[in-house]
């Protein structure tokens, strides 16, 4: 272990070194990765998922469980098994030791004294612990005499002794104090009652318990340790909010929580297939109903947190699904139509189930039992349909201008679907809903709205990792007379707006043929391709077929279908035009030879190399302005990054295609 690393553990008592190394052998790598996203077989050995560390469309996250170690190929991130725990779950290194001890049984000594003493122990893994008691002292007191009414509403909601159990429900006590008195006899702190949500301060500054005389189920994250409570009122009396959350804390973040994963994560990864629905009860009824992918938000709405775990766990394969339960009011209504407006962030098909008569899969389940609960999820249907309909039935349609209203309202929506075939498909639906005979009308006005969003996309794609992240794309101008405005051996009209390519530009040669490369070869380049940002592509027409790439799911999905996906994506005709001209002209291999993968490692290091040395020649530049002010500190940081970056470049020369 490095000195740095001993330095982490903290002045409270480092943990035994070969304590240390012990934990590392006793808990496999993948088995601690697979509690965070799905891993698939990736050859030789090694497995592959969607990172947890950056968004991507196409697995670039690997482990190797023979030599204990993950890399990203699209962020850079890498490392052993606390490596992992430390970055997912922003701990300390002592506390990553902490949680794989105690997942694995193993004592840790600390050298100033003691086996895995209380106040040697991290703070999260105190918080963590103080949830964990907690979570067995409401359980405990679901029993007694007092959780009566707690008891009976359960029974009353079709949950017996083993449902409460299986799910970890409890009770909190009236009183003010049966917690704190409780977690304080096991040796917690005031301050860290505190600071865990469970207690608050009373007006005398003395911690009192936050739940009190409420029904209590745990929260718990996707490792399955308890970080809150979704506390829910029971009594008359009790003035507060009908449903009482754990407050943001070290620990809990609402928006990083699904109620139900710790559970349904292994049959959601199985199925591809996630249930989202809107409470614990209802959680509770599906997955008692053989339901058992169904999950909620704790207290909040369904966003992009949230979206972030579904897509590590589904892989984001086209074939994996979401499916969206609300009931049929009004207010179901209105929160479907939020969650499409997350749909684009899926790779996975979205759907809908609404329960009949207003009634949430809690009540349906009293009302017509298990399997009425599974029906309603096996009959759902395309979210882009409901929305598409809920919009129509908005306007009259027995007026040209109510048709006229809800055809502008609606073909926005349409035009938001990434599939240009079931974009044309629900174009025509939204034609025969309307009455308008001409569906080719709907279908070419769908077809500009797509094409216009297509043009002028939002924000690029973040958190691929490359060193070129945030150079400006654009060609500076050069000497030197100009190749056809495709940059390819025919002529044509111009491929995107921007300058002109330049093939006298070694760069551009090489960008020509890496693109090439991923749309003739894409198993030569996959993975490593689809973690290459698009500005590391300099000119902009090249620039905009990557991007085409990537929203036709990168290079390593790639199947019979892929080029047409790419041509679907590009942004307008001459992009279409340049990608035929890529996918047609021949690869530049020495004559005779079949391109291989170490030719496509050569194109790809060029590029990487070409993107390293412009984002180190902005960086010196950037430092000698600051050096110029005098601004020390600042300057230090950037020459830090071009020495990392320098680094880099030497490594990309020396290993080749095995740095990237």
């Amino acid at each position: 272990m490095s000195q740095a690393r001993r330095t982490i553990c903290g002045v409270a008592g480092r943990i035994n070194d070969e304590d240390v190394k012990a934990v590392r052998g006793a808990v496999p790598i993948d088995a601690v990765v697979s509690e965070y996203l799905q891993l698939r077989n990736a050859g030789g050995g090694n497995l592959k998922g969607l990172c947890p560390f950056h968004d991507e469309k196409s697995p670039s996250f690997h482990v190797s469980p023979s030599k204990g170690l993950f890399h990203c190929f699209g962020c850079q991130e890498g490392g052993d098994t606390l490596d992992f725990v430390m970055r997912v779950d922003h701990l300390s290194f002592s506390e990553a030791v902490e949680r794989l001890a105690a997942q694995a049984g193993v004592t840790l000594r600390y050298e100033e004294g003691g086996y895995g003493r209380a106040s040697q122990q991290g703070e999260r893994t105190r918080l963590v612990e103080a949830h964990k008691v907690a979570a067995q002292f409401y359980t405990e007191q679901l029993a007694g005499p007092e959780a009566e009414t707690g008891r009976r509403f359960l029974t009353e909601r079709g949950f017996d002794e083993a449902a409460a159990g299986h799910f970890g429900i409890g009770y909190a006590p009236a009183g003010w104090d049966h917690l704190v008195r409780f977690l304080r006899g096991k040796g917690f702190s005031d301050k860290e009652l505190t600071l865990s949500g469970l207690a608050q301060e009373a007006r005398n500054g003395r911690p009192i318990d936050r739940f009190r005389g409420r029904l209590m189920w745990p929260i718990r994250d996707i490792t399955g340790d308890v970080v809150g409570f979704g506390a829910r009122k029971l009594r008359e009396d009790d003035h507060g909010p009908k449903y009482l959350n754990t407050p943001e804390t070290p620990i809990y973040h609402k928006s990083q929580v699904l109620y139900g994963i710790d559970l349904a994560k292994k049959d959601i990864a199985k199925g591809n297939r996630a249930v989202v629905v809107e409470g614990y009860t209802d959680v509770m009824a599906c997955h008692l109903s053989g339901v058992t992918t169904a999950i909620a938000t704790s207290g909040t709405s369904f966003g992009e947190g949230h979206i972030k775990i579904l897509r590590r766990l589904l892989m984001d394969n086209s074939g994996s699904e979401v499916i969206f339960t609300f009931d049929g009011d009004a207010a179901g209504r209105k929160a479907a139509l939020r969650a499409f407006e997350d749909d684009q962030k899926f790779a996975a098909r979205t759907s809908i189930a609404i329960t009949p008569q207003g009634m949430d899969p809690c009540e349906l389940r009293i009302a017509e039992g298990d399997e009425a609960v599974a029906k309603v999820v096996e009959g759902r249907s395309p979210l882009f349909e409901f929305a598409i309909r809920s919009i129509v039935g908005e306007h009259n349609l027995d007026t040209a201008e109510g048709r006229s209203a809800a055809l502008e309202q609606a073909a926005p929506v349409v035009a938001q679907i990434k599939d240009a075939s079931i974009r044309r498909d629900y174009a025509v639906l939204l034609g025969g809903l309307l009455g308008i005979l001409d569906e080719q009308f709907v279908v070419r006005r769908v077809a500009q709205l797509a094409q216009r969003r297509q043009a002028h996309p939002g924000p690029s794609r973040s958190g691929a990792g490359g060193p070129a992240r945030g150079r400006s794309a654009g060609v500076p101008p050069g000497a030197g007379a100009p190749a056809t405005s495709s940059g390819g051996p025919s002529g044509g009209p111009s491929a995107h707006s921007g300058p002109a390519l330049y093939l006298r530009s070694p760069a551009h040669r090489v960008e020509r043929e890496l693109l090439k490369l991923a749309l003739q070869r894409p198993e030569l380049v996959a993975p490593a391709f689809d973690a290459y940002e698009t500005d590391e592509f300099t000119a902009p027409p090249y620039a905009a077929v990557r991007e085409a790439v990537d929203a036709a799911g990168g290079v390593t999905g790639a199947d019979d279908e892929f080029v047409n996906r790419v041509r679907d994506a590009a942004p307008d005709d001459g992009v279409r035009a340049l990608v035929h001209e890529l996918v047609v002209e021949p690869l530049r291999a020495a004559r005779g030879r079949e391109p291989d993968e170490m030719y496509a490692g050569m194109q790809l290091v060029t590029v990487r190399l070409a993107a390293v040395h412009a984002r180190i020649a902005d960086l010196e530049s950037s430092a000698r302005r600051l050096e110029a002010q005098r601004d020390d500190e600042r300057s230090a940081a950037v020459r830090q990054e071009i020495w990392q970056l320098t680094q880099y470049g030497r490594s990309l020369q020396e290993r080749g295609a095995a740095a990237l």
